[in-house]
């Protein structure tokens, strides 16, 4: 029921690199992308559900983004250097933020990226593409090496086109196994090559999350290896609770420095509420919707810790921080701009994000990751979807330090 879930919601959940036009269909008028033997007319004997096909290879480099000792590792030679765009006494005071890697991690952190790929089938291959698996990888999860050793395979996902035409009623023929059978011989090489009982740190994003929802439900949860995880950072997909307000057992944080809980959200604007059909942070019943909140886990008071995209938002307007600033780095920060609040409704739990603009002062009174329709308004079924990581990444990294100095003082000999 927990990959059934994962993958209807993930339907709707392209990320990172890709936005529809229009407004998705409420959850249960959508229908999985259909098989090769779904659309293609077979002999009765042929009926059978067919072997499913092998997974990835992971003891070949090349299967991973990040991999420690790897000689192309993604994570390890990213350029993370970030402006910071900040106010001080009303006037804007522009700086440089280094990033240093942790240079002896005591942990690990195993993420999963969300819907990027633009390949031309169904299911993505395993080359890894500049603009997609690799860009979204960079933004999302390179940082983390700040914290710990960072493990990133690739994986044969569904792409942005099987989800596409899902949407629109149509089919590709998508292998809707191949996604979580990927992930799990990764996970498992990953296990048996590199862990040496350190503890773990899971983190994923819309597709990634509902990934990592079927790995915790099937292969973790309750298994030897539940007694390795750190956390689990699933953002961008709805995380359905029971009574006692978990995840199959695993706690939403509360505090910085927990551990074996979880942090999932979706997020949206204050002013600009998930629509009814939105599939974001869903209450049905079979739970409500987990909505922690990173920005006050964190202990920033609600306050986001941003390390968002310099470039322009999805319809090409370009990023401005404030007048006259050029920002000549991938990433770029704005302190004390950005707040975000749980939001409960009848039919969602959310993450409300609101913005603290003073109108005078030169920076920005704005900011950017919306998903807009065809006639330029924001989609409310999306939110700010592409906003999920970024929005957060400096709440999410303070907790995953303090996660991770916990891990090690518990488990130090």
């Amino acid at each position: 029921m927990i990959r059934a879930a994962g993958f209807a919601l993930l339907l709707g959940s392209i990320a990172a690199c890709g936005g529809p036009a229009e407004e998705p269909a409420a959850p249960e008028a959508e229908a999985p992308p259909a098989t090769e033997t779904e659309t293609a007319a077979a002999p009765e004997e042929a009926a059978a559900t067919p072997e499913p096909a092998a997974a990835a290879d992971y003891a070949d480099q090349a299967n991973w983004l990040c991999l420690p000792d790897k000689a192309n590792d993604y994570c390890d030679t990213a350029d993370l250097s970030t402006t910071v765009v900040d106010v001080q006494d009303g006037e804007v005071v522009v700086s440089t933020e280094a990033y240093e890697a942790a240079a002896d991690p005591a942990v690990d952190c195993f993420y999963v990226y969300p819907t990027t790929s633009i390949d031309d089938a169904g299911n993505s291959d395993l080359i890894p593409d500049e603009t997609a698996e690799i860009y979204t990888t960079v933004g999302q999860f390179a940082r983390f090496g700040s914290v710990c050793r960072t493990f990133a395979p690739m994986y044969r996902s569904v792409t942005l086109k099987s989800l596409r035409a899902s949407m629109m009623g149509q089919t590709v023929p998508t292998d809707r196994e191949m996604p979580i059978n990927d992930i799990k011989a990764a996970w498992q090489y990953y296990l048996e090559n590199y862990n040496n009982g350190r503890g773990v740190i899971l983190v994923g994003h819309s597709q990634g999350s509902a990934v990592l929802q079927t790995l915790l439900a099937s292969e973790i949860i309750g298994k030897p290896s539940q007694d390795l995880i750190i956390s689990a950072m699933p953002t961008g997909i709805t995380y359905p609770t029971q009574d006692d307000g978990s995840f199959m057992g695993m706690p939403p944080c509360e505090t910085k420095d927990q551990l074996g809980c979880v942090i999932a959200y979706s997020s949206f604007r204050a002013d600009v509420p998930p629509s009814a059909e939105s599939f974001f942070g869903v209450n049905t019943p079979r739970g409500e919707a987990m909505c922690v909140n990173p920005a006050e886990v964190s202990g920033d008071n609600g306050t986001l810790d941003t390390y968002l995209i310099s470039g322009p938002d999805r319809a090409g307007t370009p990023a401005t921080y404030a007048e006259g600033v050029e920002i000549e780095t991938d990433f770029v920060k704005v302190p004390g701009l950005l707040t975000a609040e749980c939001v409960s409704t009848d039919r969602h739990n959310y993450l409300a994000i609101s913005i603290n603009a003073d109108p005078e002062d030169a920076r920005t009174d704005e900011f950017w990751g919306d998903i807009f329709n065809a006639d330029g308004t924001i989609n409310e079924g999306w939110g700010l979807h592409l906003l999920d990581v970024h929005a957060f990444m400096g709440n999410l990294l303070t907790i995953a330090e303090a996660q991770a100095e916990a891990w090690e003082a518990d488990h130090s000999e």
